[in-house]
């Protein structure tokens, strides 16, 4: 078998230097002939190579793949004749999903066994179940398994997902840096051996559950644009709860380099991104129905769609005869009682103790039930091992043993218990035969087994004839669900409990067995018709097509990676916009005799992150220089307020400065302060606004009001991140409510709401300064203007426009920070742009003190 991991001789990494994909060359699939690889990407290959080149590239073209990831491959093991025999394993939801692609789409599996194979076996064992399974399996050591498994993933990451926290277990598991480093090589070798029969051209990568969450990393490295979905079949706890691990930023960034994140809930997606936006301060946006996280120049897409049940094979089930079989041998124990059915894996947070509690309290409070109704439970093998299974197997058995002790009598046992494995025709038979399902676990991140249940009592011919039923007409069947698992949401007719409350439960069961019948058709009718309609293929298909939408831009754009380690990501920008060379820029620079200088102030000159607020001397120094050219005109245009800006540069005599976001401007520091338009300053509005944003203030710990000359502002990022958003957002609202007849602007910016007067933008300062120089007979040939915000987003597009209208030779519209602009050229920081004006700084003439620029053109607006 073919290692693609081989492929890095090829550094296919570099995949920026292709604008679409018609353009990178291809590695076919199958390599039947030897040959150099480095050969293949430069095209020098044989006649014979590249006629299986093309052949393969054929076979490319017509089926699509899908590389499914999951811990674990859908297919069971067993020894026979000192040989291994597998086959497909029906109930393996990775498997059934394939019933939502289309007949030309080919799933590949990767992922472990569930056996271990012996290192001499395990290369013969890995053919076979490519050939045969399309299945790449994952030999993982036994330490590593033990240590990744059942040490991180079962008894520390699980439990904390389901809002259990180690401080609070009798027996609790601290975090182990061992075990997490073993996840950590477990996610390596899975993501290795995906690149063994990946295609980056055209295969899309769909990894599964919490086992694997740091792998997108590892794929993203390799590949960046790689398409990556990863689906989350577990909760996604509260923020609260996720900050508790120490690795919390580590796993958040590996998912944040998939394309596309899915959950069962909006409550988990909502965790989700309150811990985006809690720990690494990213904010998310909704668009046209779809939720994305911007994140370096990428767009992470966020899915909400509950995982559904295979219709196929339960209907197939439905009409099996073993099934009739089993219906019959059912209906002989259990004839004349009405069964109450539980299936549960065995674990701690399945609640079945609660369950069994809620029996007994029934049969205490309902005499006459005695006897006529069974709680049938059925006990799926624990998936973990440790005492805390122990324990709950301890538990459950007394409440049930006490139960059975005071209620039971001969013939009649009031719980009992059916030990797995259970087949899933034995599943289907005891859900057809069952008045009511109870779903009482007190954590799941999702649980199938109401949409199971509904389905098999939908009934098929050979179910009624075995239970006795001539002609249906109406399927009943009643679901008591937790509010606390993922599929709760969707069944609109469940009677829904909290499985703590053992007096909700009992009331629940004693509805249930009492419910009129016509009630229970109407509640199964509502539950059948969804269920069927969003089954496991409805879920896969829409889940694919997401994944395809999300990943359309990919070659749009280049990409580089940046970081070390789990705090690897993509940068991804657009084919023009590129990195500011200070070469280039000083060359320019020295060529031309009218210059343009626009310059932001926080963020741009001065870090964001700064106390002390104040330029410091060296940016007074370089600013000096510039502005005493006589070439240049040199303006900071900035959103503060012109006390703040003339007092910083009181020493910068020829510096222009633009104060409030262009509101005011003066051209040196010898000029007068004048109005944008020359507009007078209307604050009545003031009076109207002011009262409001005190009002929120008031409400909002760590909120704060700015007073401009001729804006107010209100800021809320030492607020609680979410509850400052809603409360901006209200604010917002609000604002424009009260203010809709007044000549202003009401809009949110990064972490602020702000009111301006209508007309005033970073934008109309510059193309007022380019009409002034331009009125005054020196039209510019050189602008150079540098920006870290939304306002100077304004500045970007005007100066954009001014490129097209007035023929300026060279423009530099510069962003601070990688991210996507309206400029062509970004810096990475103010430390890159304080190294950027040196170098203009140093080509830069000696002028007199008083520059005849700066007299020329000091004019109004």
């Amino acid at each position: 078998m073919l290692s693609r991991s081989s492929f890095n001789l090829l550094n296919l990494d570099d995949y920026s230097i292709y604008s679409c994909v018609t353009d990178r060359p291809r590695i076919p699939r199958i390599m039947t002939v030897p040959g150099i690889l480095s050969e293949f990407e430069e095209h020098n290959v044989s006649g014979k190579l590249e006629k299986e080149t093309e052949q393969s590239d054929v076979v490319s073209s017509v089926t699509d793949r899908r590389i499914i990831v999951s811990n674990q491959l859908p297919v069971k093991a067993y020894r026979e004749s000192n040989k291994w025999v597998f086959e497909y394993d029906s109930d393996s939801l990775v498997l059934q999903l394939k019933s939502g692609f289309g007949p030309d789409v080919e799933c590949v599996y990767v992922g472990s066994l569930p056996v271990d194979i012996d290192p001499v076996e395990q290369e013969e064992v890995g053919q076979i179940l490519l050939d045969k399974f399309k299945c790449v399996p994952t030999f993982l050591s036994v330490d590593i398994q033990n240590k990744y498994y059942h040490g991180f993933c079962k008894h520390y990451l699980w439990p904390l997902f389901h809002y259990m926290l180690p401080v609070t277990r009798t027996h609790g598991v601290r975090f182990d840096r061992v075990a997490w480093q073993a996840y950590v090589s477990a996610n390596k070798i899975f993501a290795d051996k995906v690149m063994e029969v990946f295609n980056p051209d055209e295969d899309y990568v769909w990894i599964h559950d919490y086992h694997l969450m740091v792998m997108p990393t590892f794929l993203r490295k390799r590949f960046h644009r790689v398409r990556v979905g990863f689906f989350l079949h577990s909760p996604f706890p509260s923020s609260e709860i996720y900050r508790t691990l120490p690795v919390r930023d580590e796993i958040l960034r590996a998912l944040l380099n998939c394309d596309l994140i899915g959950f069962h809930t909006f409550d988990y997606a909502r965790h989700f991104l309150s811990s985006c936006s809690r720990m690494l301060g990213l904010d998310y946006k909704s668009k046209r129905g779809y939720i994305g996280l911007e994140y370096y120049g990428r767009t992470v897409s966020i899915k909400i769609l509950p995982v559904g049940i295979h219709m196929g094979q339960i209907e197939s089930v439905k009409s099996s005869n073993r099934t009739a079989k089993k219906v019959e041998e059912l209906r002989k124990v259990y004839g004349g009682k009405v069964v109450i059915l539980g299936v549960d894996d065995m674990d701690m947070f399945k609640g079945i103790s609660l369950k069994f509690l809620a029996m007994g309290q029934l049969l205490e409070e309902y005499p006459a039930l005695r006897g006529r109704v069974v709680l049938v439970q059925i006990l799926n093998p624990a998936r973990s091992r440790g005492h805390d299974i122990q324990e709950v197997e301890n538990e459950t058995q007394k409440v049930a043993s006490e139960v059975n002790r005071r209620f039971g009598k001969d013939g009649y046992e009031p719980i009992v218990f059916v030990n797995g494995p259970v087949s899933t025709h034995d599943k289907i038979a005891y859900y057809a035969i069952s008045e009511c399902v109870v779903v009482n676990a007190v954590r799941d991140g999702m649980n199938l087994v109401p949409y199971k249940y509904t389905v098999s009592r939908e009934g098929s011919p050979e179910l009624d004839k075995a239970l006795g039923i001539s002609e249906p007409k109406g399927r009943k069947s009643v679901i008591i669900v937790s509010e606390f698992i993922g599929c709760s949401p969707s069944l609109s007719g469940a009677i829904r409990v909290n499985p703590w409350n053992i007096d909700s439960v009992t009331e629940a069961m004693s509805l249930a067995i009492m419910m009129p019948d016509n009630e229970k058709k109407l509640r199964h009718e509502k539950h059948y018709k969804y269920v069927s309609s969003h089954d496991v293929g409805y879920w896969a298909k829409s889940f694919d097509q997401d994944l395809e939408r999300a990943c359309k831009e990919h070659f749009h754009k280049r990409c580089w990676g940046v970081g070390f380690g789990l705090g690897f990501r993509v940068v991804a920008l657009g084919l023009n916009f590129r990195k500011l060379s200070v070469e280039h820029i000083v060359s320019a620079y020295r060529k031309t005799n009218s210059r343009l200088i626009l310059l932001d102030y926080d963020g741009t000159v001065m870090p964001q992150a700064s106390v002390d607020k104040a330029p410091s001397k060296e940016v007074i120094s370089i600013l000096n220089v510039l502005s005493n050219d006589p070439k240049n005109v040199v303006f900071i245009v900035s959103g503060r307020g012109k006390d703040s800006l003339s007092k910083w540069f009181d020493s910068c005599k020829n510096l222009g400065l633009s104060a409030e976001h262009g509101w005011l401007t003066r051209w040196s520091g010898d000029s007068d302060w004048e109005c944008c338009g020359g507009l007078a300053v209307d604050v009545e509005w003031k009076k109207v606004a002011l009262p409001v944003m005190e009002h929120y203030t008031e409400a909002t710990d760590g909120s704060f009001i700015e007073q401009k000359e001729s804006a107010l502002v209100w800021h809320h990022q030492e607020a609680d991140p979410d509850f400052g958003m809603w409360q901006a957002k209200e604010l917002l609202d609000h604002l424009e409510s009260v203010l809709a007849n007044e000549p202003v602007v009401v809009k949110r910016g990064q972490q602020i709401v702000e009111v301006n007067p209508q007309g005033v933008s970073k934008g109309v300062v510059v193309e007022s300064l380019i009409a002034s120089m331009h009125s005054k007979g020196r039209p510019l040939d050189f602008v150079l203007c540098i920006g870290d915000d939304r306002s100077d987003e304004d500045m970007f597009e005007k100066i954009s426009s001014s490129v097209v209208n007035r023929g300026i030779a060279e423009v530099f519209a510069c962003t601070v920070g990688q991210k996507p602009s309206m400029a062509k050229y970004y810096l990475d920081d103010t430390v890159d742009v304080i190294k950027m004006l040196h170098g203009l700084e140093s080509a830069s003439t000696q002028v007199p003190k008083t520059s005849a620029m700066g007299v020329s053109f000091e004019t109004s607006f």
